[in-house]
């Protein structure tokens, strides 16, 4: 693998930091939260994290699996938001009302819209109303939770298995900081006018009225979503979502030992994230971002592009961290397309990729002629490679 080190990007010109202010006392570091995650909504850039790929119980963050496999169903036009199902018995013990857990009290054998189950399962964190979806979707708990692993898996969530549509504590269920921010950011963008419902203040069912679970909601903070969790093994649990001066962040914070915990360092990292980062743009769409060395072509390099606008967060009081860098497997062979993916841009905060970008072939590059393969193959031997022509 051959990294590179990205020419022009002369990080020693966005300044030389801005001096620690009163509000910059508080670090990331030192969050009480076991796993956390913070990504700008924007480009999907890394701004913080902490073991975000160890698994915990989900308890009700597992609901933001369920709708999204409801969301699929909705948009997809298979399944209407008027449509009814029916509360049976095994919903009503398990997540209604005798279960003591989270619920909408829906009425035991009655039929309740899929619109109001939504808004049940969202705003209150109610349990029989999951229980009820999965029950009407798929036929059975189980068979739904094969639904969730199904679209976990194709959106490319590795790290989390889900057992039951309501995350009630069960043998296997489990999910991760990197997933839920993936998932989140898959539902905000796929499924806006659903996910509108994350902030809606209040839902009532069965003439009893409960307020959104989500604190972030009531913190002034631009929150748009998400929701909350717990369970004696894995602590308070949030995704949050907010939209604030033109920026969006995507936030998880687990394994948490209150809910004053969960609210205040949900609060402090969300500010901090607001508040640390300076927005750069490094490159436009289609401009050249550096060389790669192609071997037996008619030219013996190839410019390397992007197909979108290259965006970095730079830390305002630490831009020295921040680097870049274009790795790709060389040196190539031609001939090369335009237009072939080649490798990936990178942007590290403190030696860590934040960010990363496909890079493009900017230009064709044909095969050479015999001899100047022949003397390509020359010089490589000279360094020990083998080639074939």
């Amino acid at each position: 693998m051959l990294s590179a080190l990205l020419a022009g990007l002369a990080l020693s010109t966005y300044g030389a930091g801005t001096p620690a202010r009163a509000a910059d006392a508080w670090a990331p570091q030192q969050t009480k939260a076991r796993e956390a995650l913070v990504v700008d909504g924007e480009t999907g850039a890394v701004l913080f994290e902490k073991d975000a790929d160890r698994a915990f119980g989900p308890a009700s963050l597992a609901k933001l699996m369920t709708m999204e496999v409801v969301f699929e169903a909705v948009d997809g036009k298979k399944l209407p938001l008027d449509r009814t199902f029916p509360v049976s018995d095994h919903a009503w013990r398990t997540g209604g009302a005798p279960s003591g857990t989270s619920t909408m009290f829906a009425k035991l054998k009655s039929e309740v819209p899929l619109d109001a189950l939504i808004r049940g399962t969202i705003v209150q964190a109610a349990n029989d109303a999951a229980i009820v979806i999965a029950e009407g979707m798929a036929g059975s708990e189980q068979a739904f939770a094969g639904l969730m692993n199904d679209r976990a898996r194709a959106l490319g969530l590795k790290g989390s298995t889900f057992v039951n549509p309501t995350g009630l504590p069960a043998d296997g269920q489990s999910v991760t900081a990197r997933d839920l921010v993936a998932l989140a950011r898959h539902i905000e963008e796929a499924h806006p006018e659903l996910y509108e419902i994350y902030a809606e203040p209040q839902f009532e069912w069965n003439k009893i009225t409960q307020r959104n679970r989500n604190p972030l909601l009531q913190e002034g903070v631009g929150a748009t979503g998400m929701g909350t969790g717990y369970t004696e093994a894995s602590g308070y649990s949030i995704v949050g979502v907010t939209a604030q001066n033109g920026r969006k962040t995507f936030l998880v914070l687990a394994g948490l030992t209150s809910i004053a915990d969960r609210q205040a360092e949900a609060r402090k990292m969300i500010a901090w994230a607001n508040d640390a980062f300076r927005r750069e743009n490094l490159f436009a769409k289609g401009q050249t971002v550096g060389q790669a060395a192609v071997y037996g072509g008619l030219a013996p390099s190839v410019p390397l592009v992007t197909n979108e606008p290259v965006v970095a967060f730079v830390p305002k009081n630490k831009a020295e961290s921040a680097s870049a860098r274009i790795v790709y497997e060389g040196p190539l062979t031609a001939p090369v397309e335009a237009g072939q993916k080649l490798g990936r841009l990178e942007v590290l905060i403190d030696n860590r990729v934040s960010v990363s970008y496909d890079v493009l072939a900017g230009a064709k590059v044909e095969q050479g002629t015999f001899a100047g393969r022949a003397l390509d193959a020359a010089q490589e031997l000279a360094f020990g490679w083998i080639r074939t022509l």
